[in-house]
């Protein structure tokens, strides 16, 4: 059984749908009161809602994670609402699907910006709050895509997951003065709003390729994000946990044949 997280403030961003909300609903579940971080206004409300309808505690803020400002309000809006900010679940990003050679820069800026440099000004903007309750944690959604795996016409989004790990390991040891863990979650094929419209055929193909044969759902990245915010993971900083149903494990499509 692990120790009770009722109570604990929890700020998620990119909250508003996919993993995110998944993030989110997990931890309402458990009895934290999650401040529900995203751009698009109806999707947010509607995770707020859906937390509310369960007897979950949720306030809503609109931010756009790669602007200084919005973020340190984001924070103080949250510390407003819920007295502090124990867990930050940084889960912002965006994954467009363009090979290098039709890739403008700018679409690289801003996949970079907006899935590692907000992972940044969230932990930055944070770490007051954590200095000075002398704890914390923090969780990265990060990816198996880049840090261990390829797929063509994500050169950015696997820059940007791996820089995120890369980030990770240093802030481990900087925030371990405020007795602030850090860690990240490395989903693999996860069952979202974006993959519900690729149709049945497509999802039966990626699931093929997973020894447990199925995709995960948002809930098994929640669970993980979980552990890393409990007492229990209090010992455990700088790692990352894979989540893919054993995605990465077949070194080739006969290995899947054979089980």
């Amino acid at each position: 059984m692990f120790t009770s997280i009722k109570g604990h403030s929890v700020i998620v961003t990119g909250a508003s749908k996919g993993i995110g909300r998944g993030i989110a609903k997990v931890f309402a579940l458990q009895g934290a009161k999650v401040m529900v971080v995203a751009r698009g206004e109806v999707e947010a409300k509607e995770t707020v809602d859906e937390i509310r309808s369960n007897n979950g505690i949720a306030e809503m803020q609109l931010c756009d994670v790669t602007d200084w400002d919005a973020v340190v309000e984001m924070v103080k809006v949250t510390e407003s609402e819920f007295g502090s900010v124990d867990v930050l679940c940084a889960n912002a990003g965006i994954f467009p699907q363009t090979k290098i050679l039709e890739m403008d820069p700018e679409e690289w800026d801003q996949v970079m910006e907006t899935n590692l440099k907000s992972a940044f000004l969230c932990v930055k903007a944070c770490i007051p709050q954590f200095k000075k309750k002398g704890n914390g944690r923090i969780i990265l959604t990060s990816s198996i895509t880049g840090p261990v795996t390829a797929y063509p016409g994500w050169s950015h989004y696997g820059a940007s997951k791996s820089g995120q790990l890369g980030f990770m390991k240093t802030a481990a040891m900087e925030l371990s003065k405020y007795g602030t863990t850090i860690n990240a979650v490395m989903p693999g094929n996860i069952y979202t709003e974006g993959l519900r419209d690729l149709g049945q055929d497509y999802l039966d193909s990626m699931a093929a390729t997973i020894p447990l044969k199925r995709l995960g759902v948002v809930e098994d990245i929640g669970n993980a994000a979980l552990f890393f915010a409990s007492d229990e993971a209090s010992y455990i900083t700088g790692q990352t946990l894979i989540v893919d149903g054993g995605q990465i494990l077949p070194e080739s499509l006969e290995a899947i044949e054979e089980i």
